[in-house]
């Protein structure tokens, strides 16, 4: 019965992307080609601030507000504890300099983060005498028993990826929130490589702050992103991005008052990329109609899938199979080949990876089918 359900959830939502027509897509941990109903609601909003300015900049904001809405729900976050960005990098500066810090605290992060989640936090040592420690990598896996070796009374921020960009591995939130929440420390997530394929509660899992940009697995555009503070941190972060926008009364331009705003839009300091966040609206408005429980469901399974025809094959997988600790990235290792050749071959054969390090990272959505994989499978030379 599942199989028919998602087969059905499949035939309806594959034509929503043109990118099927030329390519089988499969580097969503990279960037995601867009759906038709984005496509159509950013040039909706071109043709109109085209054909009539700013006439109905009223609209605009509804808009605006509506995907806040929608961002909110997506990680059972509160509207008020949502506001957008430029992109997951603005989100984690936001946290890194907004933070009371001493000379001789530290921060834990691993050795295995994108740059984003690293380069931030280091930047910190020059200006405030701040450590960043990194927790080592296992056989594709973060320990929580060495996570928590490394962290102590100093200790003021725990800051890691929900999804390494780089081995596939989903990091236990909740348990980590657990120990932050018993220790009172920040707790920060880049979401980036899981927001709109598996499941992110930001209140089980006593998340913080969390940024997460749209354009890998949320199916939106480049620089539309969604940074969460939550009530109960906002006036113990300082924002150190006051603009005209992040104020009480922001349009009354003369009446000077720097008060902020309640609420996490305080960290919107400027104009949106209105754009975007019709493009981002839509997306979200997408996946959600999808289910992102079935979403998840459905990428676990193609990547199972994936999986056990690479080890068939011969190649080394290198990112964990268990489902519990895995999401929508399978990266795996030649013997023969460097990752470079095989992304070059599955190229030249419309199928789109990328490589990572040693490895080739394969990153399918629930619209991709098991044909497609089979397709990847045959493509690939034995071992």
């Amino acid at each position: 019965m599942r199989v028919n359900l998602l087969t059905t959830i499949i035939d309806k939502w594959r034509s929503e992307f043109p990118v099927t027509d030329t390519f089988v897509y499969m580097n969503h941990a990279g960037v995601a080609p867009l759906s038709k109903r984005v496509m159509e609601a950013m040039v909706g909003f071109v043709q109109d601030a085209t054909v009539n300015g700013a006439v109905n900049v009223d609209s605009w904001v509804e808009t605006a507000e509506i995907c806040r809405s929608a961002a909110a729900q997506l990680i059972n976050a509160d509207a008020s504890e949502i506001a957008f960005m430029k992109n997951t990098t603005q989100g984690i500066l936001l946290a890194a300099n907004g933070i009371d810090w001493k000379e001789g605290d530290n921060v834990v992060t691993t050795a295995v983060e994108f740059p984003a989640n690293v380069y931030p936090w280091w930047s910190l040592n020059e200006r405030f005498g701040v450590e960043t420690r990194m927790v080592p990598e296992h056989d594709g896996r973060i320990d929580l028993d060495d996570l928590a070796v490394f962290i102590d009374n100093r200790t003021r921020v725990v800051t890691i990826s929900h999804v390494e960009f780089a081995s596939g591995f989903r990091n236990d939130l909740k348990a980590i929130g657990e120990i932050c929440r018993e220790r009172d420390i920040w707790f920060v997530v880049d979401a980036i490589q899981s927001l709109g394929v598996i499941e992110v509660d930001v209140k089980s899992c006593d998340i913080d702050i969390l940024a997460a940009d749209g354009h890998k697995w949320l199916l939106a555009p480049e620089g539309a992103a969604i940074f969460y503070c939550a009530k109960d941190k906002l006036d113990r972060l300082i924002n150190t991005n006051v603009g005209w926008s992040s104020v009480i009364n922001p349009r009354e331009f003369l009446d000077y008052d720097l008060t902020q705003k309640p609420d996490a839009t305080r960290f919107e300091e400027g104009s949106y990329n209105t754009t975007g966040l019709y493009g981002l609206n839509a997306a979200i408005d997408l996946l959600c109609e999808v289910g992102i429980s079935t979403i998840e469901g459905r990428v676990l399974e193609l990547t199972s899938k994936l999986i056990k025809g690479l080890e068939d094959k011969g190649y080394r997988v290198a990112t964990p199979k268990d489902d519990a600790e895995r999401a929508g990235i399978v990266i795996f290792e030649s013997g023969t080949r460097t990752p470079e050749d095989i992304v070059e071959r599955l190229q030249d054969n419309n199928i789109v990876t990328a490589d990572r390090g040693s490895g080739v990272r394969v990153s399918p959505h629930f619209y991709n089918t098991e044909a497609e994989i089979i397709q990847l499978l045959e493509v690939l030379p034995d071992q």
